[in-house]
């Protein structure tokens, strides 16, 4: 019974990273739809103090600039500082990903 429960804690550890680490995007236009422009410092402050999420620096970086190439958020400088915008493009695909959620969610139920 034991090696049950920690199949089934490793099982939701595992989803959650997904949900989260994996796809700090969603979280990352979240924020910025709520408050812009932002520098990564403060957006990575944010995932934790808002979600609980607490990803290694490194990693909000790598996903910040793979998101601005890929035209999800766009960098803006405001006095001398790199600070990110979500664009329209960035929202659409929140939204997307909600329901995409949204439905597998009612799926499961």
């Amino acid at each position: 019974m034991i090696w049950c429960l920690k199949l089934s804690v490793k099982a939701l550890e595992r989803l959650k990273r997904k949900i989260t680490i994996e796809n700090l995007w969603m979280y990352i236009i979240r924020i910025l739809v709520e408050q812009e422009p932002l520098r990564a410092y403060d957006i990575k402050v944010l995932l934790r103090e808002k979600y609980g999420i607490k990803p290694a620096t490194v990693t909000v970086y790598s996903v910040i600039y793979r998101m601005a190439s890929d035209n999800l958020i766009k960098p803006v400088q405001v006095y001398g500082e790199t600070r990110y915008r979500v664009t329209e493009q960035g929202k659409i695909a929140l939204k997307k990903a909600i329901e995409l959620l949204e439905e597998t969610v009612n799926k499961l139920k």
